[in-house]
């Protein structure tokens, strides 16, 4: 696949299979694959494992700590596991790297519940999926990614994700750096004006 630019977020709540799609997507795309998880401090591991869902303040670092990965990765593109609940946790991790494709992978409680039933490597319990579920924004029709649902299996959802990919190469550019048309016909785009 030739989209080596891109660096995608795989989001959603804990069980849509975020790291086996996001596995699959950056094997696909012939880029680096790196585990949300990997970027947790001990602290909010113990906590998550007691039952005690994580606060805006312990999601902080490890969100910084994404971004920062995602960073390192642009130009050359990678795929990230993440949650990304919330908009504003998005807005941090754009911030830190600009263009970020997010992949949300959405599916409704009971099939979740089912699927979080099934592992047994994890230290999210299926306790915390109300919470999660609860905290979870959608992605809105500013931001730059799609939604799929887990109903497919994770081949077809990857699969799905690459042909979106295919045809997006860059993210969509701001309004004020919208191309306008010449009269010659070429396309310009405006350079922001100095504060």
């Amino acid at each position: 696949m030739n989209s080596p630019d891109i660096v995608v977020v795989v989001m959603g709540v804990s069980g849509t299979g975020k790291s086996t799609v996001g596995a699959l997507l950056a094997e696909e795309c012939g880029v680096p694959y790196a585990e949300a998880d990997a970027f947790h401090p001990p602290a909010n591991i113990a906590k998550m494992s007691g039952g005690t869902p994580l606060d805006d303040a312990d999601r902080e670092p490890w969100l910084d700590a994404i971004g920062a990965w995602a960073r390192s990765r642009a130009g050359r593109g990678g795929v990230v596991s993440c949650s990304a609940l919330k908009r504003s946790y998005r807005d941090r991790l754009r911030a830190a790297a600009p263009g970020l494709f997010f992949l949300h992978l959405t599916g409704d409680r009971a099939l979740v519940a089912e699927r979080l039933e099934q592992r047994r490597d994890h230290f999210m319990p299926g306790a915390l999926l109300d919470s999660q579920f609860a905290a979870l924004e959608e992605l809105q029709p500013d931001e730059y990614g799609i939604a799929v649902p887990v109903t497919e299996d994770p081949q077809s959802i990857t699969a799905r994700a690459a042909a979106v990919l295919r045809q997006r190469q860059s993210p969509p550019l701001p309004p004020d750096r919208s191309p306008t048309r010449r009269s010659d016909g070429q396309s310009v785009t405006p350079v922001p004006k100095s504060p």
